[in-house]
Order: structure tokens, then sequence, then C-alpha cells
């Protein structure tokens, strides 16, 4: 139902992306409060909620969901505790933001999408969070208007200056190349139908076991082709460029968000150094439009299906990637609730 009153959320993980939400629910978002936040870490628990008046920690999802102060989760831990973390909010028939993945396969994010079913209505948005960069969003709504025509292919780039020492080649998939297979499904309003990885020669600064570049080939339902270039340790920031060619013309869009300077016999620019600088007004903006339709007893945004059809590709791209060839994604028929 409908509410005046600020919303109560529970965030569940507290690394860095965790973090970093409860930072923007507390400063940032109106009409929301942490309320609790959760992390087995007890003690890097306490030491946010003690910053935050009226805020209790907790190490059970369970429990801070079944506190009277929370109304709503925003679920940041690692991917493989979705699951259980989503089916107990949806028992509880809470509102959710799930930060991706939904789940880390196909089979368990399925499981969400039948549980999420039973209640008949959504509760569940997924962090697909460029839907909500203002120049996705241009971008969105130009290839919508029609003006271009069809797009026919989709360019993309997507550079990190380094990853993680844990950080494994599935992961260049899983954990990377999925927001471009959201865009891609977002943008052009269709499924991504198989997925072919290819692998140049890997740069030298690449860890051991890891081929990096990758170039990621998607086909779609209407024939369109996309390639999205995955650079995981190109060493000078963080970068993500989307270019559409359409019939009638081709839109690029990219990562300057900054000035750009011509003297002394140069030009150039900044190079935001991480995601977190990069998007942190999707973020933002992403995280209020949330709140704001959970206030009004509404659930938008990127839904479960969204979130497996992800999985399903990303499946897909990981086969692909450990064999070296053409993978067709496998989804089930979309249900009702998400047409």
């Amino acid at each position: 139902m409908p509410s005046e009153r600020a919303l109560g959320v529970a965030v569940v993980g507290t690394g860095r992306m965790g973090a970093d939400h409860v930072r923007r629910l507390h400063h940032v978002v109106s009409g929301a409060r942490v309320t609790a936040v959760v992390d087995i870490d007890a003690e890097r628990a306490r030491t946010l909620a003690d910053a935050i008046e009226g805020c209790t920690a907790y190490t059970e999802p369970a429990a801070a969901m079944a506190a009277q102060d929370v109304d709503a989760v925003l679920i940041a831990s690692p991917g493989p505790a979705h699951e259980a973390a989503l089916l107990e909010a949806l028992d509880r028939d809470l509102p959710v933001l799930c930060e991706k993945p939904l789940t880390p396969d196909a089979a368990s994010a399925l499981r969400v999408v039948e549980a999420e079913q039973k209640l008949g209505h959504r509760r569940v948005q997924v962090g697909f969070m460029r839907r909500y960069d203002a120049e996705y969003t241009k971008l969105k709504r130009l290839l919508d208007s029609g003006e271009l025509g069809r797009t026919l292919m989709l360019h993309q780039r997507h550079r990190n200056p380094a990853m993680p020492s844990w950080f494994t080649e599935e992961m260049l998939i899983n954990d990377s190349v999925v927001h471009e297979m959201d865009v891609t499904r977002w943008l052009l309003d269709q499924e991504i139908t198989a997925v072919t990885v290819h692998k140049p020669a890997p740069t030298s600064y690449a860890p051991e076991g890891m081929s990096d570049p990758q170039l990621v080939l998607f086909e779609t339902e209407s024939g369109a082709l996309v390639d999205v270039e995955i650079f995981g340790h190109c060493g000078y920031g963080y970068q993500v460029q989307a270019e559409a060619v359409c019939e009638r013309g081709v839109v690029r869009i990219d990562d300057e968000h900054g000035p750009r300077l011509t003297a002394d016999g140069r030009w150039g620019g900044r190079v935001t150094p991480d995601y977190l600088e990069r998007f942190e007004d999707a973020y933002d903006r992403e995280v209020q439009a949330w709140a704001d339709a959970t206030r009004r007893g509404e659930t938008t945004g990127p839904s479960v299906w969204d979130g497996y059809a992800a999985a399903a590709v990303c499946e897909a791209g990981v086969l692909s990637q450990r064999e070296g060839r053409r993978v067709r994604v496998e989804l089930i028929e979309r249900p009702a609730l998400y047409k």
C-alpha cells in the first residue's frame, strides 16, 4: 500500500557495494532510511549500524526481515547468497532491490521467478543500474522513437583498469559482460538468442589462467548483431561505451563526464577510475526510483525475468568461452506477469 512515511530499508551485505548503498540511502535518497544492516562479519555490520541513528546490525537476513522497522530489502551480498535472501523476502512479501546478478545461474534464477509468480505480483527489482544512466536513457529514447529506423548492430566496450586477484575468467562474463547483456535486451527490446566468445592474444598484464581481453558476440531475435569488448586489465581507467548502427544513422554514447581540454598542443580529458564513480548518478537515480515506487506500492524497473534472462545468456557465454564455439541461449516461455 502507498506510504507517506520514510521507507525502512534493510541492506543485506556490507562490502564495497553494500556500504555504498548504505551511504546513498542515508545521505542521498529521500523518503528512505537504513533501519538494518546485515553481514556475516558482525563487526563490520555493527560499525556501519553504529553510525546511523535507529539502525540495527544483524548477521542473518531473516532476522532483519522480521524486524518491525524493516519495510523493504536491498540485497548487495555476493551472488551465491542472493537466492536464499530473495526467497525469504518473497515469502514475507517484502519489496526488494537486488544487485546483479539476480542469482549465479539460470536454474536458481528460475526458482526466484517461480516464487514471485506464486505471489501474483512483482516484488523484486534487479540492479541493472545502466538503465538509469542519463546517457543510456537518452539512447533508449532515441532508438525507441524510430527516428533512425531499426538497429542493425550495436558496438559496446567495457574496460577496467585492473581486476581483483580473486577475479576469474568466467567472471568476465558473469560479473562484467552481464551489464551489456541487460543493456542489449533493454535497448533493442528483444532477447539474445546466441553467444560466441572470441579470445585474441592476451595482454601481458592479465593474471595466469585468464585470457584478457575478449570479444563477445550476441545474436538477437531480429537478427541484430552486438559485439562487446571486455578488457579487464586495460591499465588506464574505467570506460564504458556504446554505439548503435541503425538504418538511418549512427548514435554513440561514451564516458566523457568531464571537460575536454585543448591546450599546449594537446587535447584530452579525464577517465574515471572505477564503476562507482562512473555510474554514481545512475545508482542514485536507481535507488531513488525504487524507494519512490515502493512507497507508492509499486514495483518497477528490471524484473526477475530480466535477471533470469541475463543468467541464461551468461551460462551460454561461459560455455562458449570454455569451448570456443557458438552457443544458443535457452529460455523458458516468458510468464504473463512479465509481459
